[in-house]
């Protein structure tokens, strides 16, 4: 049985300052903990519901917990079989980003829906950096983690200063592109296997300060041109179109 520091420990975790102060992150499910048991992350401990079936447990500390109790440590609305306490990777900034694959940068997208969706389309795409901005969701949040669908194990998320890394970029020759009202359609755009693309903020869109450390400005058009249509996409929804484009030329 869990004791109450334990689960108040558990429960903190749901905080970034909780996550930062303990390098620990929760993730819940038998499908997903099992995807992080086969990895090369760190599991620092395992509850696993009573009577529930999980491989891979013998090589971590595991406790096995009654559905009261996993109700209790549980950060999601439905308790799930198993819950695990994570050690957060710590990856170093890639040398020259975009340089030799494509990777997408994130301007203070805030919904960790979004960023999970976003990053489990980067794994399907198959983009290993993700670059955010400090503002940006915790890749860490529980339902950032939930949402990714275990792609987080695959992506790499890095928090760094957008404008430094677009310069940066754009000094070494790297194409820099970025989703836009009044930019190019982007199905008639030139585009390049590698580079970096940058995605906005839900409400505001990119930002004045990155806005211009982007050369190539792209638009996604609707269908048909001049009939009323959204204002906007979902910015995880136009992710999905512009990388599926990028990856396209690549057939």
């Amino acid at each position: 049985m869990p004791t109450k520091s334990e689960i108040a420990f558990v429960r903190s975790l749901a905080s970034k300052k909780g996550r930062v102060a303990s390098g620990l992150f929760v993730a819940e499910g038998a499908k997903l903990v099992g995807e992080i048991l086969a990895s090369d992350f760190a599991v620092r401990k395992l509850f696993v519901r009573d009577g529930a079936a999980l491989s891979g447990v013998g090589r971590v500390e595991t406790e096995t917990v009654s559905d009261h109790d996993m109700e209790r440590l549980g950060l999601l609305r439905t308790p799930t079989d198993a819950l695990a306490l994570v050690e957060m990777p710590r990856y170093a900034l890639p040398s020259d980003p975009g340089g030799d694959a494509l990777a997408l940068l994130l301007d203070d997208v805030q919904d960790p829906g979004n960023l999970g969706t976003i990053v489990r389309l980067a794994d399907w795409f198959g983009i290993r950096d993700v670059f955010c901005s400090p503002a940006s969701a915790d890749c860490f949040n529980p339902k950032v983690v939930q949402a990714t669908m275990g792609a987080v194990l695959r992506v790499r998320v890095h928090y760094t200063d957008p404008v430094a890394l677009l310069r940066r970029a754009a000094a070494g020759g790297v194409p820099v592109y970025g989703t836009f009202l009044d930019g190019e359609d982007i199905y008639a755009a030139e585009l390049s296997a590698t580079g970096i693309l940058v995605m906005g903020n839900e409400g505001n869109g990119i930002g004045p300060d990155v806005a211009e450390q982007i050369a190539r400005r792209l638009y996604i058009p609707p269908f048909p041109t001049a009939a009323p249509t959204s204002e906007s996409l979902n910015v995880a929804v136009a992710a999905a179109v512009a990388v599926a484009e990028f990856r396209r030329r690549l057939r």
